[in-house]
């Protein structure tokens, strides 16, 4: 079945289906026809899923799950298709000016999309919206743990989408496996980088390229001189959203001893006011996707005294929202990303303790900073690297479609978001149009070389490059006819002139 649905799909793209324009609009658009018309089922299947919200606080799923595809890619995609398909000049060298040099973005090809659980709608939709706003056929692999999300996804897309361009394949294991036997031209995952490994040594047989959007233990610095009370209700609302599986939220905190207890109560305050005296029974807190990832999290949790939360129920999976203070570094709820709801906060003498604990682990996919001295914001992004950055706030950085967004060594490779979308999954081809006129400027390059040759090559290389954006062209046309009309003008002026003057003598003479 993979395979046929892959076969198909390349007939389909080799056909040139997918390539107009038109085409592409009117696909996106029907992907956000689908997104409107089908809030409700969406709900249900995220609250059978994961427990995400009640089913009546469909306007928090939308928040999450769909507001920024759905009013960003979405739209972004269709409104400014032409704009990201049109060519682009590129810098020539100004003694070949009469050659046409630019860029033409072409799709790839068959693409497979792998998406994730934690957020099964916004990370399989958004690569899906750059797929085919490039023009690509994408084969969609919704993860097989969100299931409901799942089989919603199989059952809709088809409806709304060409079902050959973009056949949507269900499973597990064993299927995501068939689909990375074959053939594609791009392969994006999200997800852990354990699969992601597998993921790219699949893709290594075939050449393929990949994005890999991973995850890690993304920190969170928060420096002695701020605003806590702000501080803590933002990293608590990035924490512990959806249960703390967000491959972005603060994995961990660093802050010094002297601030450590504050910020405990500032986030059990704030964990108050969000989930109320029992977080089990508010609407707005999710649950563990599955036993195994709760059996997980209670082990990493094992030989701590949580300060704040730390009550479970495995019947339903839950955990309520856990702080743990004082956690030594070579703990194992600091070896592995936890994606879950639990906090452990390490305690740091100062900046550039906290810069060295960072840099002496994996590149992270983020980087929170809370401080309010610009020295200590300088310092953090000039020292450290992550995937992104977020200063006093958490998450953010994820919802700005201009930011490209993706990860650096273990967190992953790759960007996408917005036209960043668009250009992961489309090949930029190097075009050069020439004359066949001017043939001597050529005879440079062909043998037999002189001296003489040699001398027009050394000059030709020192020549500058020029850049011939679109711009840059326009003005350059416009100044050009402008010098020609004003040459003209004066030239016609100058022959009346001369007419004039002319006359004026004859006359002159005549008189006298």
């Amino acid at each position: 079945m993979e395979k046929q649905a892959v076969q198909r799909a390349r007939e389909a793209f080799l056909a040139g289906r997918s390539r107009p324009l038109e085409f592409r609009v009117q696909q996106l658009k029907s992907l956000q026809r689908m997104i409107t018309d089908r809030q409700g089922e969406i709900a249900t299947a995220l609250k059978q899923d994961i427990n995400r919200v009640s089913v009546k606080h469909t306007v928090v799923v939308h928040y999450m799950e769909l507001f920024y595809l759905e009013l960003k890619r979405v739209l972004l995609g269709t409104q400014k298709g032409s704009t990201w398909n049109s060519k682009g000049m590129n810098k020539v060298d100004c003694n070949v000016l009469y050659l046409k040099a630019y860029i033409q973005p072409e799709p790839l090809g068959v693409v497979l999309i792998i998406g994730a659980w934690n957020y099964p709608w916004a990370l399989t939709l958004q690569p899906l919206v750059g797929a085919i706003a490039a023009g690509n056929a994408a084969v969609v692999k919704p993860s097989e743990l969100s299931e409901y999300s799942a089989s919603l996804l199989k059952a809709l897309l088809p409806r709304y989408l060409d079902q050959e361009l973009y056949p949507v394949v269900c499973g597990g294991v064993s299927e995501t496996q068939e689909l990375l036997r074959q053939r594609f031209d791009h392969v994006f995952y999200t997800g852990n980088s354990t699969v992601g490994k597998l993921v790219m040594e699949a893709a290594a047989r075939h050449l393929t390229p990949v994005t890999l959007e991973l995850g890690g233990k993304s920190p969170c610095y928060i420096d002695k001189d701020v605003d806590l009370r702000v501080a803590c209700r933002r990293i608590t609302w990035g924490k512990f959203v959806n249960c703390g599986q967000t491959c972005i939220a603060p994995d961990y905190i660093l802050c010094e001893p002297s601030i450590q207890n504050r910020v405990v109560e500032g986030i059990r305050q704030t964990l108050l006011e969000f989930y109320g005296p029992d977080p089990k029974s508010s609407p707005d807190y999710g649950r563990i996707i599955n036993q195994r990832h709760f059996n997980r999290l209670m082990t990493l949790l094992e030989g701590y005294t949580a300060t704040v939360g730390g009550q479970s129920d495995s019947s339903q999976r839950y955990i309520a929202p856990t702080v743990v203070k004082d956690v030594p570094p070579q703990a194992r709820l600091m070896q592995e990303e936890i994606f879950g709801p639990l906090l452990p906060i390490v305690t740091v003498s100062d900046i550039d303790d906290a810069i060295h604990f960072i840099n002496e682990r994996e590149k992270p996919l983020a980087l929170y900073v809370f401080s309010s001295n610009k020295k200590v914001i300088k310092r953090m992004l000039a020292e450290t690297t992550s995937g992104g950055v977020t200063v006093n706030d958490v998450i953010m950085h994820y919802t700005l479609n201009s930011l490209p967004f993706g990860g650096v060594g273990q967190s992953g490779t790759g960007r996408y978001h917005g036209k960043h979308t668009f250009d992961q999954f489309s090949h930029h081809r190097a075009c050069l149009v020439k004359s066949l006129g001017m043939e001597d400027v050529n005879m440079v390059r062909y043998p037999p070389q002189n001296r003489q040759k040699a001398r027009r090559v050394r000059l030709a290389m020192r020549t500058p490059l020029v850049d011939f954006s679109r711009k840059t062209y326009i003005w350059a046309v416009t100044a050009t006819i402008f010098a020609f009309g004003l040459l003209v003008t004066l030239t016609a002026i100058l022959l009346i002139a001369g007419g004039l003057n002319c006359t004026c003598w004859r006359l002159w003479q005549i008189w006298r």
